[in-house]
């Protein structure tokens, strides 16, 4: 199980047009030692991905005007971005979305409603990765 001291201090960015996902996933996080940002959207995203250079990314897939597919491809196509851990997140469970967020570079995939165990077991395998 995660303890606090792994994922202490980790940047994250939750990025879903639902406000009540975000929310739930900001106070998840913090409470669990991260520090959290939101967006609303692919767009609104993009600014705040170089301003925090965040660790880790939660994209929701269905999104207006930029969708979770395209925008995990902008920041897997960006050198500078490229290895950041990308989580998709969807309220299907399909084969068909989980092969196209691979197709685009995603890291994994969470399926929604997630809870906290879900939420910090993605961030659990980030950790793992960057040791």
């Amino acid at each position: 199980m995660v303890n606090k001291m792994d994922v202490q201090g980790l940047k994250v960015l939750v990025i879903d047009d639902s406000n009540t996902i975000r929310r739930t996933a900001e106070t998840l996080l913090e409470k669990a030692g991260c520090a959290v940002a939101t967006a609303s959207d692919g767009f609104d995203s993009l600014a705040k991905i170089v301003d925090i250079k965040p660790d880790v990314i939660f994209i929701d897939i269905m999104m207006p005007r930029l969708d979770g597919y395209q925008t995990c491809a902008l920041i897997k196509n960006n050198a500078d971005y490229k290895s950041t851990s990308v989580i998709m997140l969807s309220s299907k469970d399909g084969l068909f979305d989980k092969a196209k967020g691979r197709i685009v570079g995603a890291d994994d995939y969470l399926t929604k409603p997630f809870g906290r165990a879900e939420l910090l077991q993605a961030l659990e395998k980030y950790v793992e990765k960057e040791v």
